[in-house]
């Protein structure tokens, strides 16, 4: 990795990535450390979350993004032990099943919509106390191509990462003027991590098919751009959702 600029530097953050023991969030844990920031990861897998944790000096906490209590206990232990939170990135996401609407179940909907919306809007406002009070916080939530065009046969997960791209976009006014505060989405297009090794070859190739470069992006890219979006120079940066596409957005 490149030397990070001394303008973009992290020291004495504190940075709270969520499924962040391994794929795109592990290569974000990286990317912070690497500029300075003290990291905790909170991850539903305690292995690797541990084992990244260890590497960064920093501190891992197991837990599920949707509950209240979970968020509730890892915000304390990372708060007692690194210190106050500035920097939040909301990365855990699962796909759920790929299936045509008319194959899906109520429960399909629900499981997806839990973890890819309940959660970050409850660790947004668990740690949004805390940056209002300093006046000084970083928001990244990790939304996705699929929630700006829709992807066939992961309806659940398209509908999740739209709604996303909308709180964060609700959540960013809502603390204007609260100080120096941002809250700004990521909308990758497939990405290679394992959580492609959940889904059908076919909708792989649908996806990587509909982007210009033809290829599938790496996690350090998406990394690179979430340390932009976490520093104190995105400072007039808010309320919005950088696609990160190989040119397939197209708005």
């Amino acid at each position: 990795m490149a030397e990070t600029a001394a303008f973009f530097r992290l020291d004495g953050k504190v940075a709270v990535v969520t499924g962040g023991g391994q794929g795109i969030g592990a290569a974000i844990a990286r990317r912070l450390h690497a500029a300075g920031a003290r990291v905790a990861l909170f991850d539903r897998e305690a292995e690797p979350a541990t084992t990244l944790a260890r590497e960064l000096n920093g501190l891992a906490v197991q837990g599920d993004v949707t509950s209240e209590e979970d968020i509730t206990r890892a915000l304390g232990a990372i708060e007692s032990t690194l210190g106050p939170v500035a920097i939040l990135v909301n990365n855990a996401g699962i796909t759920g099943k790929a299936a045509r609407c008319w194959e899906l179940n109520k429960a399909d909907y629900e499981t997806v919509l839990a973890v890819n919306v309940i959660g970050p809007f409850l660790w947004c406002r668990a740690v949004l106390p805390g940056m209002i009070q300093r006046r000084y916080g970083r928001i990244v939530n990790i939304a996705s191509i699929a929630g700006k065009e829709g992807n066939p046969t992961l309806g659940p997960y398209s509908a999740s990462k739209a709604a996303v791209i909308a709180l964060t976009k609700s959540t960013a006014k809502e603390v204007v003027g609260q100080g120096d505060i941002t809250v700004n989405a990521l909308s990758p297009a497939v990405i290679a991590t394992p959580i492609l090794e959940g889904l059908p070859q076919s909708t792989i190739d649908y996806m990587v098919s509909r982007i210009p470069m033809g290829r599938v992006g790496k996690p350090e890219e998406v990394a690179a751009l979430v340390h932009y979006l976490a520093s104190a120079e995105a400072s007039f940066t808010t309320a919005q959702c950088y696609d990160i596409s190989g040119g397939r957005a197209t708005y």
